[in-house]
């Protein structure tokens, strides 16, 4: 179960965000609505929300699960790959001192981004993608197993990060779409299959025995509650708009 969170407040320069789909620009003051919901679902969720001031210096600084992994032992703040966002980690330190004892960093040549960082009770399943590579990869293996933790390697070859295509739902259940859908990597888990049409959709978010399901796409939302699980959709138009998901909004431990 999660009692806390951390989010950034999207700033004015979102609409400069890295992406690669062809939606158009996000709306900032509908980002900023979107955001605030999001904010109060989790809060209804009954986590303590830690909530970061806008950063205009960075327009993907409000996709803070990319700049730190949060476990329950310890905290490692990334080193991310899209250089544009390499700063992003200034200052996360001092916000992660607040919650956590030990702290641990990726270093350079080492990269890598949450979004590549699916975990599973003890064990996280690392991507390696165009923003993490298998140096940031090994290092938090490396670290993971000081605290008892592990972590294993999966190739992509198609998705931005790992967690566009899988997301774990708990229970040994796991969403997958795309590239992902045949690696066994992933045969142990009861897979709920989500079609192409609705890729995005494969990153919702577990919070708390509920799942958070991006809105319109009513086939997932069906498949996760056939699996046994209450959803809560949330509008995230404007984030998908750069490449954003829900669980990209928000580090939760």
């Amino acid at each position: 179960m999660f009692r806390n969170a951390i989010v950034r407040i999207p700033c004015r320069g979102i609409k400069d965000g890295l992406t690669t789909s062809s939606l158009g620009k996000p709306d900032y003051k509908k980002s900023l609505s979107q955001h605030s919901e999001y904010i109060h679902k989790l809060k209804q969720l009954g986590l303590n929300v830690n909530i970061l001031a806008q950063n205009e210096k960075f327009p993907d600084s409000t996709f803070i699960e990319d700049v730190a992994i949060c476990t329950q032992e310890c905290a490692v703040i990334t080193n991310p790959g899209a250089e544009s966002r390499r700063d992003e980690i200034t200052g996360m330190r001092q916000v992660l001192e607040n919650h956590y004892d030990q702290i641990e960093e990726i270093k350079s040549p080492g990269t890598l981004e949450g979004g590549d960082v699916m975990m599973v009770e003890t064990h996280c399943f690392i991507g390696i993608s165009d923003r993490t590579n298998i140096q940031g990869a090994e290092q938090l293996i490396k670290i993971l197993g000081k605290y008892g933790m592990t972590g294993s390697i999966v190739m992509l070859n198609k998705m931005l990060h790992l967690k566009s295509g899988v997301s774990y739902l708990e229970n040994n259940k796991m969403l997958v779409c795309g590239e992902f859908i045949g690696n066994k990597i992933f045969g142990k888990f009861d897979r709920i299959l989500i079609e192409d049409n609705e890729s995005y959709a494969a990153n919702s978010l577990w919070i708390n025995d509920r799942v958070l399901v991006p809105d319109g796409f009513p086939e997932t939302r069906k498949k996760i509650e056939k699996a046994g699980y209450e959803t809560i959709v949330l509008d995230m138009s404007e984030f998908r708009k750069i490449d954003g998901g829900l669980s990209c909004l928000s580090l939760r431990f």
